[in-house]
């Protein structure tokens, strides 16, 4: 009958199928020891509950949560293609806390969620050490997340990745760039490089380059210029913000600096940048002579070199300037703010 050569059958297990619960626990005690590193004031509960809890530190008066996510998007196909995974974590985390930044928010914590098809213990936890390198960079507490192990679903050795950042701000410092006013200066802090964004261009670049690679790029072997992850500017920011007003930020990412810095300006200003008023590294100049792009696409697809973007009064620029050099960036004058008139929100000139 039937119903006994069902029972005859071999057992199948969810390891079977795919799916390694053993692996699954030997990654999160190697989580484990990563997340609390990353502990700071606020945080209820370690890795392994249900939900994440974290109580908003009493010194807010008016604490407004701001909330980002965000992915790594096609960078991925770099680190499965060259077996180089402990950068893009950090990424991950930098692609949300920047953004959470740019309000006035402080990042207080992160939750990642990881996916692929088969569970390489090793690979994630290379990944999942840079995400918690990256919170604890940037004060956010690692709180939570989510690993999923979905046999045919990501060819073996490949995955997905995203994140989740919550950040805080009080009510009456909310940046929304409001306050940005004709005269006002356009300052520029140093990227790593191309970050999380464009990478489709960067892949096709190499593609068309094939053998004829350069072994390095501003001083570093070839790929390890291409993979550097994405700058951290949250703890040098958030020293400006304290100490000066500073009237609007912009998180360069994809659309570079001629989408992205319209997001904060009133519609009748922009922004008018000083071509070479920062330079171009060796890595974005052989992705443009690759690439067979003019100034306007490379401003329009990569950070070219500009990762953050801060507004200032003139009055303040010099201010504002020193104390982030003091905090360890590179910091540039890029441009004015002017009326925008019948021109393009963003020109550089």
């Amino acid at each position: 009958m039937s119903s006994s050569s069902s029972s005859s059958q071999t057992p199948i297990t969810y390891k079977d199928a795919g799916v390694d619960i053993d692996a699954g626990d030997a990654l999160v005690d190697r989580i484990k020891p990563l997340a609390r590193k990353t502990l700071r004031e606020g945080v209820l509960g370690g890795i392994g509950g249900f939900g994440a809890l974290f109580e908003v530190p009493k010194r807010y008066k008016e604490p407004v949560l701001v909330a980002g996510t965000d992915g790594v998007g096609t960078k991925l196909k770099l680190a499965f293609e060259w077996n180089m995974h402990d950068t893009v974590g950090i990424d991950l985390v930098a692609m949300s806390v920047n953004d959470v930044l740019v309000q006035g928010a402080e990042p207080l914590f992160f939750l990642d969620y990881f996916a692929c098809g088969k569970l390489h213990v090793d690979t994630a936890a290379a990944v999942v050490g840079g995400i918690a390198a990256g919170c604890e960079e940037s004060g956010c507490a690692l709180i939570g997340g989510e690993t999923a192990e979905m046999p045919g679903m990501y060819p073996d050795g490949e995955y997905d990745l995203a994140g989740f950042a919550v950040g805080a701000v009080e009510k009456s410092l909310i940046l929304d760039g409001k306050q940005i006013a004709q005269g006002d200066v356009v300052l520029g802090l140093a990227s790593h490089g191309v970050h999380s964004n464009g990478f489709s261009l960067v892949r096709k670049c190499i593609e068309r380059a094939g053998s004829q690679l350069p072994s390095t790029l501003d001083g570093k072997p070839f790929r390890e210029a291409i993979m550097a992850p994405t700058r951290l500017y949250v703890k040098s920011v958030l020293a400006a913000l304290k100490q000066h007003q500073v009237k609007g930020l912009a998180h360069i990412t994809g659309g570079g600096l001629l989408e992205n810095i319209p997001r904060i300006l009133p519609q009748d200003l922009g922004a008018r940048l000083k071509a070479g008023s920062w330079p171009q590294s060796e890595l974005f100049a052989w992705l443009q002579s690759t690439a067979g792009i003019d100034s306007f696409e490379m401003n329009r697809t990569f950070n070219n070199g500009i990762g953050m973007v801060l507004v200032v009064s003139a009055a303040e620029a010099d201010a504002v300037s020193a104390t982030l050099r003091a905090h360890g960036e590179q910091v540039f004058t890029i441009g004015t703010i002017e009326p925008r008139g019948d021109q393009a929100a963003v020109t550089v000139l």
